[in-house]
């Protein structure tokens, strides 16, 4: 009797499978102890948070729909002749990748579709990375300690971009092979070294017969591996540096305000991914991109009409397109700095972007730690850099399809590059001012509000007749957002002689931080916030309405 209670205890007392296996796995990997300590993380709840989701949720699609075409594409340069169900292609000669990718659009079932999803996941991916970019920039969020989190990110984008021209290179349409040959200038642009590359990369004489074949482990192995080990990076620091956060009632640079990771967070995150995967279906279904079998296979001989890069290569194309033909010829060699100068001026401008928090954090001299993040208006130099660059970009974009703005526009494509050159040095010039003018005077509007209250748009009048505008008192959080943020002084040299009189020396370097910090923290850079005794004497009733 005493053996059928051990048993049946033992019964009542066996744990189910699952949570045996459960403790099994913690036991030899501590996934408990890992989960309790993170699981519960809090995230900010602000919609521009989601830029960052984005992305992450449109390079899984890549990643999925990218697995999916490999079994279908050939990434071969051989000739064949096309025999498949479209028509208007029939007896034409053409690469095996060209035709694979064909096979894939008409043949494979999904193919196209998925086609489509793979390239235009690709444009949203680099379309948010761009916005997620620029959000950082302009709230601050790559300071200290984010430096290097901002250059995963910077890297994250440029990979982005070396990955997509790749990509859409791999169907060797006249399109692609369009690009390529562009490219090809490129390398025959460079000094001495020039020819050798070219020959290199396309094995022999362009196009050669192994290109293909040497993109393709390129775009599907090297670059996505990178990427998805700087991805991995990037997400394990956000984790580790814990979230950034607006400025706000019960913020500050020791808590975060939000909601915990798990259950609220994760479960907005996955409905969150399968709303951007069914929008980008949706646009895949909807809009047709990259139609080859319009285009056709590449001919060396042939250029196809209106051919233009994914929009973010516009940039480099509208360099080379509107910068004059020059060149230098010496010892019988020609440098021709039409192309050369655009390709190196390129890659300068993107790493200035990647390598701004190291000069900002030299400038100002900041070595505080940041998790409240600025009010764009509250760094109106920083603001006005980040629009005078987007305006630079877009001007160049216009310049990269200046072909199809004459067509489209009915312009003359000459007065079309000189308003491009014209505006690629004065429009960011003009945007940096007029943003740096617009973020004082929303400093000042903030000021006023501190002080007056927030317009009511009643207006009163007084017993002696004086009409009046009636100002309402701005609750302690909206006191705190507007007065939060640090005003630091700009950066002082010292004295040139020291008390004993002996000159001190003064490093050129130490000159040009002085002045790009009064560009940054000087008296006409930045509106100085109410001070307490100014807000007592108006709320006093003196002068307050």
């Amino acid at each position: 009797m005493s053996t059928t209670s051990d048993s049946a205890a033992q019964r009542r007392g066996k744990a189910p499978a699952g949570e045996r296996v459960a403790d099994w796995a913690d036991g030899r990997l501590g996934i408990y102890s890992l989960a309790k300590a993170n699981m519960r993380k809090i995230f900010p709840d602000h919609w521009s948070f989601m830029l960052g989701e984005v992305c992450l949720y449109s390079f899984i699609i890549i990643i999925l729909t990218g697995v999916y075409l490999t079994l279908f594409f050939h990434p071969s340069m051989g000739e064949v002749t096309y025999e498949g169900p479209y028509v208007p292609m029939q007896g034409v000669r053409m690469s095996e990748a060209f035709q694979s990718t064909l096979d894939i659009s008409f043949e494979v079932r999904g193919g196209l579709l998925m086609r489509q999803i793979h390239h235009w996941a690709a444009l949203v991916f680099l379309a948010g990375m761009f916005t997620h970019m620029m959000r950082v920039f302009f709230t601050g969020a790559f300071r200290k300690p984010r430096e290097i989190n901002w250059l995963f990110g910077f890297l994250l984008f440029f990979l982005g971009m070396m990955t997509g021209f790749t990509g859409y290179s791999l169907p060797d349409d006249l399109l692609s092979g369009t690009g390529l040959r562009f490219i090809e200038g490129v390398f025959l642009s460079i000094p001495v070294v020039g020819t050798y590359i070219s020959m290199f990369v396309f094995g022999g004489e362009f196009p050669g017969t192994d290109l293909i074949a040497r993109l393709y482990p390129v775009h599907v192995l090297l670059l996505p591996g990178i990427m998805l080990g700087l991805l991995v990076a990037h997400l394990i620091l956000v984790f580790y540096h814990k979230h950034t956060q607006y400025p706000g009632a019960g913020k500050t640079e020791k808590n975060v305000v939000g909601m915990p990771l798990l259950p609220v967070y994760m479960a907005k995150a996955g409905g969150f991914f399968f709303l951007v995967f069914g929008v980008i279906a949706a646009l895949s279904a909807i809009a047709t991109i990259n139609p080859i079998w319009t285009i056709g296979p590449y001919r060396p001989d042939q250029v196809s009409t209106g051919a233009q890069p994914d929009w973010y290569m516009g940039f480099a194309e509208g360099l080379v397109r509107v910068m004059p033909g020059w060149e230098i010829t010496a010892w019988g060699h020609t440098l021709v700095l039409g192309v050369f100068i655009p390709i190196v001026l390129f890659p300068m401008v993107l790493f200035a972007i990647g390598l701004y928090p190291f000069i900002e954090s030299w400038i100002t001299g900041d070595k505080r730690e940041h998790h409240i993040l600025d009010r764009p208006r509250n760094a109106p130099t920083r603001t006005a850099f980040g629009v005078a660059w987007i305006t630079a970009y877009f001007v160049m974009l216009v310049g990269g399809g200046n072909d199809l703005w004459a067509t489209h526009f009915h312009l003359s494509i000459n007065s079309i590059t000189w308003f491009v050159r014209i505006a690629f040095f004065a429009g960011p010039v003009l945007a940096f001012i007029a943003t740096k003018r617009i973020c004082l005077g929303l400093q000042r509007r903030d000021k006023d509000k501190v002080l007056h209250g927030r317009e009511t748009g009643i207006i009163k009048r007084l017993p002696h007749g004086e009409f009046i505008e009636v100002h309402e008192p701005l609750a302690q959080e909206q006191l705190h957002m507007l007065t939060q943020h640090d005003q630091p002084e700009p950066y002082e040299i010292g004295p040139e002689v020291d008390e004993n009189g002996v000159k001190q020396k003064i490093k050129p370097s130490q000159r040009l931080r002085s002045k790009l910090s009064k560009g940054y923290y000087g008296g006409d850079n930045v509106i100085p916030k109410p001070t307490r005794e100014e807000y007592r004497e108006i709320t006093s009733g003196h002068g307050h309405h």
